[in-house]
């Protein structure tokens, strides 16, 4: 076998038992200047596999000597590099599901589509060319790859979900992905997009909930000039803006259910028909669909089509919210900060430890928004953790040990449990607030005062604020420095 054999030209292998389908793939295959083997039966194909390097193996789901979910599946575990699709009877969602699950790289159904089988073609031949790129390219490169990436974060959860990402680049598998509501569900579905070979072609991100359901049709599928009432010129839909690349359909559970029948027919025979059009066109797009719900017991509740949920949940990628990985929200913030300032401002270590300490209910998308809203109040281009403004941090005021000693004390020591219940307690209403919180202060204050024999400096530091801060709040609310 040589080893530049699939470098001088591609070569496609064929495994179907129907003779006049074999001899029009072939046909279809060497008129795009591919070489091309063609096998009847599971034993032919692994005798052909032994001998030759291929680019693409494209097999029919029922042979005479076995399934082609059998070929799939040890394609798989000895050809690691060597996409293969398989060929679906008409209306054979159910296989075509099977063997994407099984590992597949794309599939076509019976009748095959000349156009839908050469646009496969050229995918696979695509993605092979992005998987040589990634073999070749020297160590010393691999950092600054993945430093690359707009999923930031070095804790265990992120390398996973990057390491999946990788291994979903080189499928067209519809991909489910799961996660809290500001996790990133979008930023993964681009980084798929962008890691495929689909990545010179367009990205499509549609939300799903925000599309009123009289216009969804519209929306998704296009129209023609004239279909109904403000129709005045033909207009693509999303699946024809996707065409080639790839279609986000974010919060996915949000889809009314006379818009799912439409989806889920669609996605399984790649064919769209426009509002007021009679004929129907082929489209070429990976579906990625995202939400925060639960698809499952949405199915159970009748509100989601289990049909639609098995075609969409070929593969799922699960992003852990922020809080449970919170070792990325210092890499996280200065990223953002990055983005926002140009690194002109920084956090403190107080205001760092503060964050470490929220659990986030928003997710990446709050630690954005609080920066971004600190970003504002800080003062010398430091941000402190008043300048957070975090609201709830109840983790940030339970979780704290009593200090050892006022050396070893940082901006999270000062519990407010060990401050006086008669300070904290909520006064009978009605009663003045701007006083009440004065009070509050000045015990804080006056406490971390003592804690720290009446030196500012380190008082400050208890405080999580800045010496020039507290010497204000100092005169401002009258403290007595006295022992």
């Amino acid at each position: 076998m040589s080893t530049n054999e699939s470098a001088a030209c591609p070569r496609i292998l064929v495994v179907d038992d129907e003779a006049h389908l074999r001899e029009l793939l072939e046909i279809t295959l060497i008129k795009m200047g591919l070489d091309v083997d063609s096998a009847a039966s599971l034993d032919a194909a692994r005798k052909y596999l032994l001998k030759h390097n291929y680019s693409l193996v494209l097999t029919d789901m029922r042979l005479p000597d076995g399934s082609g979910l059998e070929l799939v599946q040890e394609v798989g575990v000895h050809y690691k590099t060597t996409p293969i699709a398989v060929i679906t009877a008409f209306g054979s969602a159910g296989n075509a599901v099977t063997a994407l699950k099984a590992g597949a790289f794309d599939y076509v159904s019976k009748p095959v589509a000349l156009d839908q089988l050469r646009k496969l073609v050229r995918s696979a031949l695509d993605a092979n060319t992005v998987a040589a790129i990634a073999t070749t390219t020297p160590m010393q490169d691999q950092p600054m790859r993945t430093s690359a990436s707009s999923l930031i974060g070095q804790s265990a959860g992120m390398q996973e979900v990057r390491s999946q990402i990788h291994r979903l680049s080189r499928s067209m598998a519809p991909v489910i992905i799961t996660g809290e509501s500001g996790c990133g569900k979008e930023l993964a579905a681009r980084e798929i997009h962008t890691s495929s070979a689909r990545a010179s072609k367009p990205f499509i991100a549609v939300n799903c909930g925000a599309i009123p359901e009289t216009l969804m049709e519209a929306e998704f599928f296009g129209y023609r000039k004239g279909a109904f009432t403000g129709a005045a010129d033909d207009r693509e839909g999303f699946f024809q803006a996707a065409n080639g690349g790839t279609l986000m359909l974010d919060e996915v559970a949000d889809l009314p259910l006379a818009m799912q029948v439409k989806l889920l027919r669609a996605i399984q025979e790649r064919r769209i028909r426009k509002v007021g059009a009679t004929a129907e066109e082929t489209v070429d797009v990976r579906i990625i669909s995202a939400t925060h719900q639960n698809l499952a017991a949405c199915v159970e509740s009748g509100k989601f089509r289990q049909d639609l949920y098995y075609r969409l949940n070929v593969i799922e990628l699960h992003l852990p919210p922020l809080r449970e990985r919170l070792q990325d929200v210092s890499e996280l913030s200065a990223g953002i900060l990055k983005k926002l300032t140009g690194n002109d401002v920084t956090v403190s270590h107080s205001a760092l430890n503060a964050l470490l300490a929220y659990d986030f209910p928003g997710n990446v998308r709050e630690l954005e928004n609080i920066l971004e809203r600190a970003i504002a109040f800080a003062n010398d281009d430091c941000i402190e953790v008043q300048d957070l403004a975090l609201r709830g941090a109840r983790r940030f005021v339970e979780a704290v040990d009593p200090p050892p000693s006022p050396a070893a004390n940082t901006g999270i020591d000062l519990a407010i449990k060990d401050l006086p219940g008669n300070i904290f307690s909520a006064p009978e209403l009605p009663f003045s607030l701007p006083e009440y919180l004065e009070n509050v202060e000045r015990e804080l204050i006056r406490r971390a005062l003592v804690r720290t024999c009446y030196n500012r400096t380190q008082a400050a530091e208890l405080l999580g604020v800045s010496f020039r801060q507290l010497r204000y709040q100092i005169q401002k609310l009258k403290i007595q420095e006295t022992e």
